[in-house]
C-alpha cells in the first residue's frame, strides 16, 4: 500500500467508528472525512462537490417532494383502511392481505412516510381486535425494505449506486447505470421469498406485546376532548438528544406534558426516569392539543407523530387526489418507456436528452408544486437534508478511496485470499461486507464505501463489474438485523416496543436468505 492508501484507510476506519457510535449526523461525519481528503490532496474541490450535481442525488431529493404529495392526498390511509379486515382475522390472513401491497407501493414511494402512516393505523387495528401489534410492525418495515429492492427508485441507495455507476461509465465502458425495473429481475424473487419467510416466521420469532394498557389513554378521555394522547418517536434532530430528561423542559418548549417513555421494549413513567437521557428512537407518550399537532406534527425533530383522535380531513380535494394518482403513474411509466432503446434513440435524436427517471421526476415535481399538491411555500422542509448531504459526500469518499489506491489494494488482497478463482465467493464477500456496514451505520454510506472496492475486485478478476454493482444495491437494503441501519426499523422499534434482540432473531435468517438468493441469481441475469 502507498502512503496515501494507508492514510485513506485510517481515515475511513475512523469514519466507520464515528458512524457506528453516532458522534455526529452521518452527513457531517462524511463531510469531515471529505474535507480531510481535500486538505491532503487526495481529492480536489471539484471532486468534493461533484456529488451535489449527480443525477441520483437530485432524483432522491425530488422524490421526497413527490412522496409528500402522495402523503397529503390521503390515498395511503384509504388503501390501508380497505386492506385491514373489518372483523377479527388471523395474523397470517392480515399479513397476506397487507404486506404484498405495501411492498409494491414501497417500490415507487419513499419507505419512511409509508411506515409513519401505516404503523399507527396497524397498531390501533391490532389493539382494537385484541391482537399483539408486535406481530405486524416489524413485518411492515421489512415489507417496505423488500419492496424497495425491486425498482431503481425503490430506495435512495439504488439511486446512489446508479449515480456512481454513471460517473464511472464515463471512463470505464464495462460499467453502466441501471434502468427503472432492471434490478427487479432479482429483487422481485427476493421480495417474494422474503414475504413468504415473514408469513411463516412471524408466529415463532416475533414476541407478544410487552406493553401494559396505556395509562395515557384514560388521561386523554378525562380531558374533555381538548387534550389527547399523542405518540412521538424521537429523531436525531430532536434538540434534547443526549440530554437528561430533567434538564429539558418539554412542557415549556412544546406546550405538552410527557407521560411515558418507551425504550427497548420497556415502559417507564416519566417521573421515574428523570435522570436518564433522551435517545434517538425513544417513543414518548404525551398529552397535547391541536396547537401541538399544528406546530410540531410535521417537525423533523420527530420520526413519527400520531394522535389518538378522529382523523382530520385530507389536505387535498377530490380532483387533486386524482391528479396525484395520474402524476405518479406518469412518472413511473414515463421512466419505464423512456428507457426503451427505441425511445432513447428517438429522444436523443430529436431533443438531445434522455427521457429517464430524472427527467420525469423533475416534470412531476414541478406540476405538483404548481397544483399545490405539496405545500409549495414550505417545500424545503420536506427534504431530509442529512440524507442528501450523506449521499453527496459518499461520492467524495468513494473517489478518495479510488484516487489513493486504497480500493485497489484491498481488492488485490481479497482476490489473493480467494486464490483468484471464485468470483462467487467474492460476490458473497461483497454482500456480507455491505450488509454488515448497513446494519451498523447507514445504507448510503455503506454502498459508497463498498462500491470502489467492488470495481477493483472485478478488475483484478477480469470479470464484469455489473454483478457486484447489483449486489451492492441489494445488500445495502438488507438491514433486517438491527433497528439502526434503516429509519423504518427505528420507527417500528419505538412504536412496537421491540428489543434489539427481536430484530436479530427474525432478521438474521432473512439476511442469510437474501445472501443466498443474490449470489445465485445475480450472475444469471448479469453474467461475470
Amino acid at each position: 500500500m502507498s502512503g496515501y492508501a494507508i492514510f485513506t484507510t485510517i481515515v475511513v476506519l475512523v469514519l466507520l467508528v464515528a458512524l457506528m457510535k453516532e458522534k455526529m449526523r452521518p452527513g457531517l461525519i462524511l463531510f469531515s472525512g471529505a474535507v480531510i481528503f481535500m486538505c491532503v490532496g487526495i481529492i480536489n474541490p471539484k471532486e468534493l462537490l461533484e456529488g451535489f450535481s449527480n443525477k441520483g442525488m437530485i432524483t432522491v431529493a425530488l422524490l421526497f417532494l413527490v412522496s409528500e404529495g402522495v402523503r397529503r392526498s390521503g390515498l395511503l390511509e384509504q388503501l390501508l383502511g380497505r386492506l385491514l379486515p373489518k372483523g377479527d382475522a388471523t395474523i397470517r390472513k392480515v399479513q397476506v392481505r397487507m404486506l404484498p401491497i405495501v411492498a409494491v407501493l414501497s417500490a415507487f414511494l419513499n419507505n419512511t412516510p409509508m411506515v409513519v402512516i401505516f404503523g399507527p393505523m396497524v397498531k390501533r387495528w391490532a389493539e382494537r381486535h385484541r391482537q399483539s401489534p408486535t406481530k405486524y410492525l416489524i413485518p411492515l418495515s421489512f415489507a417496505t425494505i423488500l419492496g424497495g429492492m425491486c425498482t431503481l427508485i425503490g430506495t435512495s441507495t439504488n439511486l446512489v449506486v446508479h449515480g456512481m455507476a454513471l460517473e464511472e461509465s464515463l471512463t470505464n465502458p464495462a460499467v453502466r447505470g441501471l434502468t427503472m425495473f432492471e434490478i427487479g429481475q432479482v429483487g422481485v424473487f427476493i421480495a417474494i421469498a422474503g414475504l413468504i419467510y415473514i408469513f411463516i416466521a412471524t408466529r415463532w420469532l416475533l414476541p407478544e406485546s410487552r406493553e401494559p394498557e396505556n395509562a395515557a389513554q384514560s388521561l386523554s378521555a378525562e380531558s374533555g376532548g381538548r387534550y389527547y394522547r399523542i405518540d412521538l418517536v424521537l429523531g436525531a434532530r430532536f434538540p434534547a438528544i443526549g440530554r437528561k430528561i430533567r434538564d429539558f423542559n418539554f412542557q415549556q418548549k412544546y406546550g405538552a406534558s410527557v407521560l411515558e417513555l418507551h425504550r427497548g421494549g420497556e415502559r417507564y413513567i416519566i417521573h421515574d426516569l428523570r435522570k436518564e437521557c433522551y435517545q434517538e428512537g425513544d417513543r414518548l407518550v404525551i398529552l397535547g392539543d391541536d396547537d401541538f399537532m399544528k406546530n410540531w406534527g410535521d417537525s423533523s425533530f420527530f420520526l413519527m407523530v400520531d394522535a389518538a383522535r378522529p382523523q382530520k380531513e385530507h389536505d387535498l380535494g377530490r380532483m387533486k387526489r386524482w391528479f396525484t394518482i395520474i402524476l405518479l403513474f406518469l412518472m413511473i411509466f414515463g421512466a419505464a418507456i423512456g428507457e426503451l432503446p427505441v425511445t432513447r434513440e428517438w429522444a436523443q435524436e430529436h431533443f438531445g436528452m434522455k427521457f429517464d427517471m430524472f427527467f420525469w421526476v423533475c416534470v412531476v415535481t414541478v406540476i405538483m408544486a404548481w397544483l399545490n399538491i405539496f405545500n409549495a411555500r414550505k417545500y424545503t422542509k420536506y427534504f431530509s437534508w442529512d440524507v442528501l448531504i450523506t449521499i453527496a459526500m459518499a461520492f467524495a469518499i468513494s473517489k478518495a478511496m479510488q484516487n489513493s489506491g486504497m480500493a485497489d489494494a484491498i481488492a488485490a488482497w481479497a482476490v489473493d485470499m480467494s486464490r483468484g478463482n471464485s468470483p462467487y465467493l467474492l460476490l458473497a464477500l461483497v454482500f456480507v461486507l455491505c450488509s454488515t456496514f448497513t446494519e451498523l451505520m447507514t445504507n448510503n454510506a455503506a454502498a459508497a464505501l463498498i462500491f470502489p472496492i467492488s470495481l477493483s475486485v472485478a478488475e483484478h478478476l477480469g470479470v464484469s463489474p455489473m454483478p457486484f454493482i447489483v449486489v451492492i444495491c441489494i445488500a445495502a437494503s438488507c438491514s433486517f438485523c438491527t433497528p439502526i441501519g434503516y429509519q423504518t426499523n427505528l420507527i417500528v422499534q419505538g412504536l412496537g416496543g421491540y428489543r434489539f434482540g427481536d430484530f436479530v432473531k427474525i432478521g438474521l435468517p432473512l439476511n442469510i436468505l437474501c445472501l443466498i438468493l443474490s449470489v445465485w441469481l445475480v450472475p444469471i441475469f448479469w453474467p461475470f
